[in-house]
């Protein structure tokens, strides 16, 4: 049976077929920033406080200054109090004026804000006060939402293919992110997102060869930093959150003609028994790329023997996949709950928060690039240990700035978030490389579920500084501190060929400092290829 590496280096391993794919498979992370952190521009702070319209019955000429100053009490440092009223009571206007109110209560009439600001989620469900808690309540259930899709989705890759899963995907992303510009009521907000699906784009990894793995997940990343650029200067320029939500979600729909065009990996029809359409599609890409392939190479394109489908059990029966799952788990909740505990927190750091997410946007593409470098210099295991380290210790470092310190406390995050998303990045590099074809969907999207919880905690981790403001961060820091020791003992996966199968309970073999060592294996596979070739001529013979 011909190595399939030898098959995608015929191919072509990283031609314009398996560049044109990357593209594509990239163009909807433009989009997927704005359901991941779109919902801090749809619940902008403004000025509130209670409605207490009912004293215009007594004082229908009162000024709306007097109207404040008869019916709200006002907090330690002078202001009106937001969330509290004095009691309505049956006086007339002259005995309130001289007696004044004492007894203090909830608002119970409602809240009054700013009649210029545009409708957002704060103003239209009031998401203030005790419902306050709502918004992170509703991130939390989107988080819960791609839990479940992480695990099912990655699951059904696994059964049905790259391919149906990438397309139901994009199809559940434009729908349902469009109906949710349309909810009646909050709870109806947080349905519609709970649906909301993430987006599998691991089928580049198994279309390339070995030394570019890395350059097409980061590639397609890129996508994804500069779409949340785009988002804070979409949030930007419309204000109302109806229109904002139309605006990130209705451009999904364009991307329909990827039924027509999207391949399945052929690495993973090999795995099922389905030489011949494997074939086709690795023709059509060598055609694409101008190469040739050999006929007697697709000829031994045949399973020696069946490959056994993988089961999710079998992360856990088979001890180097147990040791990966547990550990990438690990990885994959700590990535999460300091990326988005830092990416939640923009409004936190006293600094405009559009001008700060495009900053946290701008930021994520040096940190996704530069690991196209660090992690074939490096190696995955190592960069995967130090980037979570880094990133705990710079969140442990801002429990001791002041929170006046607004400029530093931001410098600070930015650079956190740095090393957030580049551990992030290794994550997916490292995960793809790490489970076989066979589970490698399963894996990844198990590990994701993981980091989905840390996603739903991660919004109800950060109201917990109003205790102290030092608490979110610390525990945002310690997690990724410890995962990253943890991280020592899984093997490196830095030019090793992608398994198919669950093996024998033996993990990847560790080869390569670099990318000449690559270069070096690669030589060795092909002489030993060619020997194989003219052996099995000879026995034909």
């Amino acid at each position: 049976m011909a190595e399939f590496g030898d098959l995608i280096t015929a191919v072509g391993e990283c031609g314009l077929y398996q560049k044109l794919l990357i593209l594509l498979l990239s163009l909807p992370l433009l989009l997927n920033p704005f359901q991941m952190v779109g919902q801090v521009f749809l619940v902008v702070e403004v000025p509130y406080h209670c409605n207490t319209s009912w004293i215009r019955a007594v004082g229908p000429n009162l000024t709306e200054e007097e109207q404040l100053n008869l019916t709200l009490p006002r907090g330690a440092d002078g202001e009106f109090e937001q969330c509290s009223m004095y009691s309505p009571v049956d006086w007339d206007l002259d005995s309130i004026v001289a007696y004044g109110l004492n007894d203090t209560e909830k608002c119970i009439n409602g809240w009054v804000y700013p009649s210029e600001q545009p409708p957002s989620l704060l103003t239209e469900f009031d998401l203030v006060c005790d419902r306050a808690v709502l918004s992170d309540v509703s991130q939390s259930i989107y988080m819960a939402g791609l839990l479940i899709g992480a695990t099912l989705f990655g699951m059904l890759s696994d059964r049905i293919g790259r391919r149906p899963v990438f397309l139901i995907s994009i199809l559940i992303q434009a729908v349902f992110g469009l109906a949710v510009a349309f909810s009646p009521h909050i709870y109806v907000f947080m349905a519609l997102r709970c649906v909301l699906e993430p987006l599998f784009f691991l089928l580049a990894t198994e279309w390339v060869g070995v030394a570019y793995r890395t350059k097409a997940l980061m590639n397609a990343h890129t996508a994804f930093a500069i779409g949340q650029m785009a988002v804070a200067g979409l949030s930007y320029g419309i204000r109302n959150w109806r229109l904002l939500e139309i605006a990130g979600s209705a451009p999904m729909f364009a991307l329909f003609f990827y039924f027509w065009v999207i391949p399945e990996s052929p690495r993973w029809l090999v795995t099922k028994g389905r030489i011949e359409e494997a074939k086709k599609v690795l023709q059509k890409a060598a055609a694409t790329n101008k190469r040739s392939l050999p006929p007697e190479l697709l000829e031994q394109l045949k399973p020696e023997k069946e490959v056994k489908s993988g089961s999710f059990l079998d992360l856990f029966r088979k001890k180097h996949l147990l040791k990966v799952t547990l550990i990438m788990s690990c990885a994959w909740f700590a990535d999460s709950i300091v990326y988005y505990g830092l990416s939640l927190s923009v409004t936190d750091f006293g600094l405009d928060i559009y001008l700060t997410q495009l900053a946290f946007g701008a930021v994520e593409l040096p940190a996704r690039l530069s690991c196209i470098f660090t992690l074939e210099w490096f190696g995955r295991k190592k960069m995967q240990s130090i980037l979570l380290l880094l990133s705990g210790l710079i969140c442990l470092i801002l429990t001791g700035i002041p929170e006046d310190q607004a400029t530093v406390i931001t410098v600070l995050a930015i650079i956190g978030k740095f090393t957030s998303t580049a551990a992030f990045s290794t994550s997916y590099v490292y995960s793809a490389e790490l489970f076989p074809t066979v589970l490698r969907q399963t894996g990844v999207g198990l590990s994701s579920t993981v980091a989905r919880v840390a996603g739903i905690l991660a919004p109800l981790i950060i109201p917990l500084g109003q205790y102290h403001h030092a608490i979110p961060m610390s525990i945002f820091g310690s997690i990724p501190v410890l995962v990253a020791l943890l991280c020592i003992l899984l093997p490196e996966t830095r030019g090793v060929e992608l398994t198919d199968d669950t093996g024998n309970d033996q993990p990847p073999d560790e080869v390569g400092t670099g990318n000449s060592e690559i270069k070096e294996e690669k030589k060795k596979s092909k002489n030993v290829n060619l020997s194989q070739r003219k052996t099995v001529k000879v026995r034909e013979e």
